[in-house]
Parts: structure tokens; sequence; C-alpha cells
């Protein structure tokens, strides 16, 4: 079977490839990555297509026409985008096109296993292994080193990020990282089947993993450590007196009035049950037991 891609454009019985798709993005000017993403392919493959049909956006290739437009009198300007380095990155030719994202991601996310997913597209067993090897690249270092330094110039520029970042934080929700419930199993010996309670964390690739402050794994199992959310809400609160305006300070009233005034020791005390439950699994047990056997202290 052929591994072309098809896009099922049909103009009486022709059915017309990506890559002639794709040819027409390109003599627009969209660069090879946004090609890559629309059509759910790798920068390579985009390259190769250009190379094969010999694409060119010189004289005598298609070209969208240019049409004058007078600019309205006071009409805003357009900003000019913030220079994050990534456009250099992209042009690197000592990385290949996936050292090149994985670069990218990675002075984003500091997570080298869903960087090195995402720039490669693969699983996340592969990556785990792989990503961290990358790491040791020293091209790949440098570049990171670079995007870096950019962004640690702009971080003042950046005070949303900070503040966004606290905001989902400070109303993280546990149940973003595990799934708790009930589930019958059958006892070996005596063939009785009971319930019992447990509790499943989600799969980090489907996770804000910037909100996990420590995962661990013990004797008893893995555990996971959200951010601090008092401390997250505190320097908000604190931010918000200084800047009344900010544009994040309305949602912030309101997702604040939304929980309960005792909600940070009620957080933890869910917390601890689940966690009681994960490391002491009794028959027949449920959350609810245990909540009871607290109303009763």
């Amino acid at each position: 079977m052929s591994g072309s891609f098809y896009l099922c454009d049909r103009r009486g019985s022709e059915i017309v490839e990506n890559y002639e798709k794709a040819e027409q993005d390109y003599m627009a000017g969209m660069k090879y990555k946004d090609i890559a993403e629309k059509y759910g392919t790798t920068i390579n493959t985009v390259k190769s297509w250009k190379k094969r049909y010999a694409w060119s956006r010189g004289e005598g290739a298609h070209k969208e026409e240019k049409v004058c437009t007078q600019k309205s009198k006071g009409a805003p300007k357009k900003e000019a985008p913030i220079d994050d380095g990534t456009k250099e990155t992209l042009q690197n030719d000592d990385l290949t096109p996936e050292q090149q994202m994985f670069c990218i991601y990675y002075s984003r996310t500091f997570n080298a296993a869903q960087s090195y997913q995402k720039a490669y597209g693969c699983s996340y067993e592969s990556a785990i292994a792989n990503g961290s090897r990358l790491l040791t690249n020293d091209k790949v270092r440098a570049e990171i080193k670079r995007l870096k330094e950019i962004k640690r110039q702009q971080i003042v520029a950046d005070a949303d990020d900070i503040v966004e970042l606290q905001m989902r934080i400070a109303f993280a929700d546990i149940g973003n990282y595990v799934s708790f419930g009930q589930k019958e199993v059958t006892d070996i010996e005596t063939d009785e089947t009971y319930m019992v309670s447990v509790v499943d964390l989600k799969e980090s690739k489907n996770t804000d993993t910037q909100l996990i402050q420590e995962v661990k794994r013990g004797k008893d199992g893995v555990s996971v450590k959200l951010a601090d959310k008092q401390k997250a809400i505190d320097w908000l609160s604190k931010y918000f007196l200084v800047h009344p305006d900010d544009k994040y300070k309305a949602e912030f009233d309101k997702k604040r009035a939304e929980v309960s005034d005792n909600s940070g020791a009620q957080i933890l005390q869910n917390m601890q049950t689940i966690v009681d439950i994960l490391q002491h699994p009794v028959a027949n047990r449920s959350i609810s037991d245990l909540e009871e056997g607290d109303a009763d202290e």
C-alpha cells in the first residue's frame, strides 16, 4: 500500500494529492512547519515534496496577485510580533527538523519527554528513553540555551504569563490527574466477588504537567503532588492589590467566590482520603466510609 497522503477534493473523478494542495500553500508564503501541521505530516516530508516537485517562489512560479489597498486614515498599526527566537531555530541547519522542534518545545515546557514526543511523533515510552539523551547533544543544548536567554530577557514583558500560570495553579483540579471509584474483584481462594476502591493516575501526556510539583514512587505506590495552591492564591491576592485593573482580576474574584472558605483544608483532606484508599485497600470500602469516619471523630 502506498505511503502517500490524500485529500478527498473531488473535481469530477479527480483526487488531488496532499502535495498539490501543499504546493499552493507554499506559493502563498506558508512556512514548512505550518504546512506540515496542516496536512498531518513532518517538515522533512514537506521539504521532500518541494525538492521532488520543484516548488519555487521565483519567477514563473504560482504567485498570489498583489492587491493595492488604501489604508484607512487613522487605522491602528499592527504590532510587530515578539521575537522569541524560534524563527532562527527553524533556520538552524546544524539541527534536523525534529531537533529544531524539540528545542522550541523544551524551551517552553522544560519537559524532555513531552518535547521529544511532540517533535518526533513517537510513543511516550520512547520519548522518555530518548528525550534526556537528546539533551546531551551539544548543538541541541546550545540552541536551547539561546532560546532560554531570549526568554529570560523577555520575562518582564511576559508578566501575563506568570499571572496565568499562578491562576492555573490556584484553581487546579485534582480530578485532572487522578480518577477514583470502585471495582469488582474476585478472591482467587474463595471465588467470592467484592468491591474495592481504586485510584488511577492519568497519563502525563493528557495532563498539564506544568502544575505538578512532584511525582515519586514509594513502597506504597506512585504519588503526585501538585504545586502549592494556597501560595498561588496568596501571590495573586497581593498582585491584584497592586494591579486592580489587571484583565485576570475579575476571573480570579469569580473563581475564588465559588470556593468555600475552608476549601484549602477540604482539598487536603480529600487528597489524604485518596492516598489512604490507595495505600490501604479494604474490601467493600468506599470514600464515603472514610468521610463518615471523619465525621464521627
